[in-house]
């Protein structure tokens, strides 16, 4: 945090002459006192307070004198202003948010002062778990002067933000860290706390999470803190947040100036400048007046080798609400994948193939038309004529987009492996193991596992199908765990936030763990491979209950921690797709397929995994 003369007193004149015509009262209108500078004034900083929450919250001020350094006519409309003469603690922002709910009439470098109620507004409301933005609301607001020079910007750095994230929360508050003294200089989230709608400023910056429909991406100030091997940021424990990370919009419309499209890996050269914000969907935010300029570093789509003879190539991908209302190019490029990235895999487990007709929520929930158009489509590309199986889940069951009825589907290439049908397998029906001949055997194939147990509610349940390999049979079970909706933000006021959709996930990693606890039960040495979207990261409680009793091994820990990822959040490259296998598969080789998840030209959200070995 620069000191308080480097944050600069260049429009001080502005505001004496501004005091001198009475224009700054700075007298807060309740009987309480609102705690000002030492002129008597209440300044911003005296709004801001050296904790999250305002000193002030619900009391009216006058007369809180500023510049303009930013303006937002869409959305959360309103303006940052900054008092050009700051205080001597680093602790206290020098900037505010006036939300004026109707477009601002104020330009950058005017002088104003502002008068109204002190707020803390929650992006996404109480229940997020979000911190509060201060601001000022229904405000009067009265330009002294324009033209102005801003307040110098303060440099967001590698040196400049700690390498811890967050103060862990006050156990009497609930675990909030709204009370606790901002302490900028011992932890990330209280530096940019600190700096809460001042004008601030990066320097060349790599891209970690790309430009996506809302015309914002992510960067890091930090070049070295958990680097991917290709540029990303890797999200590797609860404990390492990646401080480095602030998501980047744009103050200036997309009709005059349209925001840069960027990959993972692609840098944002000279300077990007604007007020720090805070909203619902990436926390700290740079809400850029000056944006720099993407230079792309070329990021490729990767291809995985084909399998070998011997080898039996597995793979799972999440195809994000494929159904037949999307336009044929999707399925067209979805397919090709497969065939040429994926190298036309013996078994793909499908995730999220919606009904014949998508989100229209009239009963239907057959999906034999999305998963023809699909199957086509990899015939088109040059790759085998999949066969299919699934199971129909009941109407409005499963969760996901209302109306689209998600399910896994196996697809498999008959010229490869064969699949064992065992007839009677639905929505309702378990299927079970037995032995036969010695060896196990599912009842149902395919079939569903355990689909009235409480962890399937309103969730994908498991799809078990029996497979044939050159004489070998192989179990897959293909997995779409609960989501992480209603999990609270790491920058949550919660420190450490609370991850409620665990509880489902647990449970269901507790019913396929003990369904592959009966396979090998039966059959010691029987080859099985859990595999799907599960939601969850490598090193997460959910994980530790599918592996418990050393039943599974998620094979992405094979991969070196750079690698270990399918998908991009927040500019967190993290791991949610995965593949698990019983003891017996012990010689694996393991691929995180990077085709979607780094590009702002997505396919889908998440990265294919493959998996080849010999049964």
């Amino acid at each position: 945090m620069p000191s308080a003369s480097s944050r600069t007193t260049a429009v001080s004149a502005v505001v004496t002459a501004a005091l001198a015509a009475g224009l700054l009262t700075g007298a807060a209108t309740t009987s309480a006192s609102a705690s000002p500078s030492a002129d008597g004034q209440v300044r911003i900083h005296d709004i801001q307070g050296a904790t999250r929450i305002s000193p002030l919250t619900g009391r009216q001020v006058s007369g809180v004198a500023g510049i303009v350094t930013g303006v937002r006519a869409y959305g959360s409309k309103g303006f940052w202003f900054q008092d050009p003469e700051p205080d001597a603690d680093p602790a206290t922002s020098e900037g505010i948010f006036v939300f004026t709910s109707s477009a601002p009439t104020v330009a950058v470098g005017d002088a104003v002062t502002v008068s109204g109620t002190v707020t803390e507004y929650v992006p996404g409301g109480a229940a997020s778990g979000n911190q509060s933005l201060t601001q000022i609301s229904r405000p009067t607001v009265a330009v002294v002067s324009s033209g102005n020079t801003l307040p110098a910007p303060v440099t967001i750095s590698e040196r400049s933000v700690p390498s811890r994230y967050a103060p862990a929360g006050d156990p009497a508050a609930g675990g909030s860290i709204n009370a606790l003294p901002l302490s900028p200089s011992r932890y990330a989230l209280d530096h940019y706390e600190s700096l809460e709608g001042m004008n601030v400023r990066i320097g060349t910056s790599r891209v970690v999470g790309a430009t996506d429909p809302y015309a914002e991406l992510w960067v890091t100030v930090k070049p070295h803190e958990n680097a991917s091997r290709r540029g990303g940021t890797v999200y590797g424990s609860y404990t390492a947040q990646n401080t480095g990370r602030l998501q980047i919009q744009s103050l200036v419309p997309l009709a005059e100036q349209p925001f840069p499209t960027a990959d993972v890996g692609d840098v944002l050269s000279g300077t990007t400048e604007g007020p720090l914000d805070f909203n619902q969907y990436g926390g700290y935010t740079l809400a850029a007046r000056t944006l720099g300029t993407v230079t792309g570093k070329g990021l490729a789509r990767e291809t995985t080798r084909k399998q070998r003879g011997g080898e039996l190539a597995v793979a799972t991908y999440n195809v994000e609400n494929l159904d037949p209302t999307d336009p044929q190019e999707k399925f067209d490029a979805l397919a090709a994948a497969v065939v040429d990235n994926l190298a036309s895999p013996d078994i793909v487990a499908l995730e999220e193939i919606q009904d014949d007709n998508g989100a229209k929520d009239d009963g239907t929930v057959s999906a034999d038309r999305t998963v023809k158009m699909f199957t086509d489509a990899v015939v088109a590309a040059g790759g085998p004529a999949y066969q299919w199986r699934s199971i129909d889940p009941e109407d409005k069951k499963d969760g996901g987009e209302p109306g689209g009825n998600i399910r896994q589907v196996f697809l498999f290439n008959p010229e490869r492996v064969s699949f064992t049908d065992r007839a009677g397998g639905d929505a309702t029906t378990a299927t079970d193991v037995v032995r036969q001949q010695g060896r196990a055997a599912l009842t149902l194939s395919p079939g569903r596992i355990d689909p009235a147990n409480a962890a399937w509610t309103n969730s994908r349940k498991p799809l078990a199908g029996e497979f044939v390999f050159r004489g070998r049979t192989v179990f897959v079970v293909a997995n779409h765990f609960a989501s992480k909706g209603g999990d609270e933000s790491i920058v949550s006021q919660h420190q450490p936030p609370a991850r409620s959709s665990e509880v489902q996930r647990h449970a269901q990693a507790e019913v396929v763990n003990t369904f592959v606890k009966k396979l090998l039960s039966v059959q010691k040495n029987a080859d099985v491979l859990v595999v799907g979207d599960i939601n969850d990261f490598e090193f997460s409680g959910t994980t530790k209950a599918l592996t418990a009793g050393g039943v599974l091994y998620p094979a992405v820990k094979s991969l070196p921690r750079q690698e270990r990822y399918s998908y991009v959040y927040q500019g967190n490259t993290q791991v949610l797709d995965q593949i698990l296998t019983s003891p017996s598969i012990d010689d694996f080789h393991y691929d995180s397929v990077h085709i979607n998840a780094e590009f702002a030209d997505q396919n889908s959200d998440h990265d294919p995994q493959v998996l080849r070995f010999r049964p």
